[in-house]
């Protein structure tokens, strides 16, 4: 039963041998793209999350920072005002002009803020 065909070519399995080193290579090539893919996830994810550590540090801090100007304001405002314009008892005119500037602060920013355009 010769037909005349020939028969397929044999396929050649075995690894193709660059280097005689081929473990390192595949362990550097498995290096280099974790090491890729943690650069690319991780690197951001820590710049996030130093943000939000920082920023909440700045906003404590800035915060206590706030009350003891507060604080310090009023006791200097009550030790200097003169007694002869506002009578012995005058905290609470120290507290009031205090209360004021902080008003007043808080309205000059809400003024500036940045107003979303409307809906009409």
């Amino acid at each position: 039963m010769a037909t005349g065909s020939t028969p397929p070519p044999r396929v050649d399995t075995r690894p193709v041998e660059t280097d005689g080193d081929w473990p390192a290579q595949a362990a550097d090539a498995i290096e280099r793209a974790v090491g890729a893919v943690r650069d690319k996830t991780t690197g951001p994810a820590i710049t996030v999350a130093r943000g939000v550590v920082y920023g909440t540090f700045a906003l404590l801090v800035g915060s206590v920072v706030a009350v003891f100007v507060a604080i310090s304001a009023v006791r200097a405002l009550d030790v200097y005002l003169p007694n002869a314009a506002v009578g012995h008892r005058h905290t609470w005119l120290a507290h009031a002009l205090v209360g004021a500037l902080f008003s007043l602060v808080g309205m000059v920013l809400w003024s500036r803020r940045k107003r979303k355009p409307s809906a009409e």
